[in-house]
């Protein structure tokens, strides 16, 4: 019954070693020559600070929540998408329903501002 597992072993020290060959492999060949300029951050789109409690904009938070939203609604599009035929006319009201659902949200962000950055 083992013997059955083999190929995936065999897959799985295949992508750990490509993996491990491919993280060491910049170490060796790529040059270093750091400067200010790579050194500076780049997080967030501005500098660091000093205090680590300052307020952030709550439109951070925002965006990320619709990213999140809508990066699920794709996620949740692609299996339907797949199973269409087999689902019938149920699963495709479900998913008109769970669509309508987040036009209406998307429409009530876009009415109260959300997506304007000033």
């Amino acid at each position: 019954m083992l013997v059955e597992y083999f190929p995936v072993l065999i897959f799985l020290v295949i992508a750990a070693g490509l993996s491990l060959v491919l993280t060491l492999v910049p170490f060796v060949t790529a040059p270093r020559r750091p400067s200010e300029e790579k050194n500076a951050p780049y997080e967030c789109g501005f500098e660091a600070f000093d205090n680590a409690h300052r307020r952030f904009d709550v439109r951070f938070y925002l965006v990320a929540i619709l990213f999140v939203v809508f990066d699920l609604e794709v996620a949740f599009l692609f299996p339907w998408a797949i199973a269409f035929g087999e689902i019938g006319l149920f699963g495709f009201i479900t998913m008109m329903i769970f669509l309508v659902v987040l036009t209406v949200g998307f429409i009530y962000e876009w009415k109260k501002g959300a997506l304007e950055w000033e």
